[in-house]
């Protein structure tokens, strides 16, 4: 269906964080959008005071009379819908055009030079970098985010620019649908192998996104990734890391509660970037921003400026106290390298301190996949609060519980386990001066507000 076709947009599954760009999308062109999702949440009640109607019961009798026109309604539903949801079916069933989230981002891809952010890890916080980069420089993007931006309090920008960046999703093998301009590969550790089966196969995932960046483009790929590219012929391929490739940092400072240093380019090094979110993995995630930001024209003051006024992500290194006594932050991590690279950034934060961490695992496959990895990662904490494990869009496995990481802590570590609602009462109760609250499910609604916490 294209574009000037579309006088209703039907989202199934409306309050994921990728979806909701979409439908704000929408609403920004004047299209009426109305969708389901299983439970409300700041984002459905964000999107509702934006002119969505939205209902969260499974049910084909609350679809409004609007989005029943086949001819002028297109439907776009997220893969965690199950495929026997009634409202997913009723649209199949009935002639409506339905197209995956991933679909309708292709098609934007390739209205305009998009840039793209992909990898296990590390995606959310360079795709959001980069658009505020480009957002507050005269080169300007639109952006479909995985993320909050702490910036614009949103996860979508429009404007007129030919730039769109977008947050390319492994998952289900979305990110196949894209046809970037640029893109940075920040990781490709092996995730999601209730979709993939093996690590081969997600390798080759990546392999084959690689070849869909157009021929006049750019490929700026982390150095050491065990996936092997295979661009089209004219696509300039760059490498990255924090010490060494094309786009790397040299003469870092940390201390003082700042992190700065020298962006080393071969399109323009800068010197004395300041991290406006000062931890250590976020040299990474800004060299390769940086990048995609030089790509498009953004200036070197411009990039500067933008670096030291980002702000952050919601649930991205998010720091909800912050005092000599006490530190409470939480962050999405949920794959044991996320962790991993989380818990080096903590401790080169607060070397003295002892760190403590919550930990709610996502998914009974990935917890399944990879316990001991996850274990081998908290290890490296001071104690471990381990958290039941939230199933998101899976069933129960039998034997797959958060005890198999429990049991795979490093001895000697100060662990225990609880519910996720004993979460207030233990922080409000406990002695901890380092506190980081990890998952991707729902951990965060049970983190105590900061008035609440004032007193700590």
């Amino acid at each position: 269906m294209k574009v000037e076709n579309i006088k209703a947009v039907y989202f199934v599954g409306i309050g994921g964080i990728g979806m909701s760009a979409i439908a704000r999308y929408f609403l920004h062109k004047g299209i009426s959008v109305a969708g389901y999702d299983r439970t409300p949440s700041e984002l459905t009640d964000l999107l509702i005071q934006e002119g969505a109607e939205i209902h969260f019961e499974e049910n084909v009798d609350l679809i409004p009379n609007t989005f029943k026109d086949a001819s002028a309604t297109l439907v776009i539903y997220t893969p965690a819908i199950p495929k026997e949801h009634a409202e997913l079916c009723y649209f199949q069933n009935n002639g409506f055009e339905v197209e995956k989230r991933a679909q309708v981002l292709g098609t934007l891809s390739r209205s305009g030079k998009a840039l793209c952010v992909a990898g296990t890890h590390g995606k959310t916080t360079t795709s959001t970098m980069c658009a505020h980069l480009l957002h507050q420089s005269k080169v300007d993007c639109n952006a479909f985010l995985g993320g909050i931006s702490k910036n614009y309090g949103t996860n979508y920008i429009l404007a007129h620019s030919p730039y769109i960046v977008i947050e390319a999703d492994e998952f289900d093998r979305s990110f196949h649908w894209l046809t970037p301009y640029a893109s940075v590969i920040t990781a490709t550790d092996p995730d999601h192998l209730d979709i993939y089966g093996t690590k081969e196969a997600y390798l080759e995932s990546f392999r084959k996104y690689s070849s869909l960046i157009q021929p006049n483009g750019f490929l700026i790929i982390h150095e050491g990734l065990e996936m092997k590219p295979d661009v089209q012929e004219g696509v300039t391929t760059y490498t990255y890391n924090r010490a060494s490739g094309d786009f790397h940092a040299e003469n870092i400072r940390i201390g003082n509660g700042e992190i700065i240093f020298d962006f080393i380019s071969p399109l323009g090094s800068i010197k004395d970037i300041k991290l406006g979110v000062p931890i250590s993995i976020n040299i990474e995630n800004g060299i390769g921003a940086m990048a995609l930001a030089q790509i498009a024209g953004v200036s070197a003051n411009e990039i500067k400026a933008g670096m030291e006024s980002f702000r952050g992500i919601d649930r991205r290194f998010d720091f909800k106290i912050k005092s000599d006594n006490f530190v409470l932050l939480t962050d999405y991590a949920h794959h044991p390298e996320e962790i991993h690279q989380s818990i080096l950034s903590i401790r080169e934060l607060y070397k003295e301190k002892k760190i403590t961490a919550i930990f709610q695992p996502h998914l009974y496959t990935r917890t399944r996949d990879f316990y001991k990895e996850f274990a081998k990662s908290l290890s490296l904490l001071d104690e471990v609060i381990l958290v039941d494990i939230y199933p998101a869009r899976e069933k129960p496995i039998p034997g797959v519980t958060s005890k198999l990481i429990y049991d795979n802590l490093r001895p000697g570590i100060e662990k225990r386990m609880c519910h996720k609602e004993d979460i207030p009462n233990i922080i409000c109760n406990g002695h901890f001066e380092v506190l980081i609250a990890l998952g991707a499910g729902d951990i965060d609604n049970y983190i105590p507000t900061s008035d609440i916490l004032k007193n700590k």
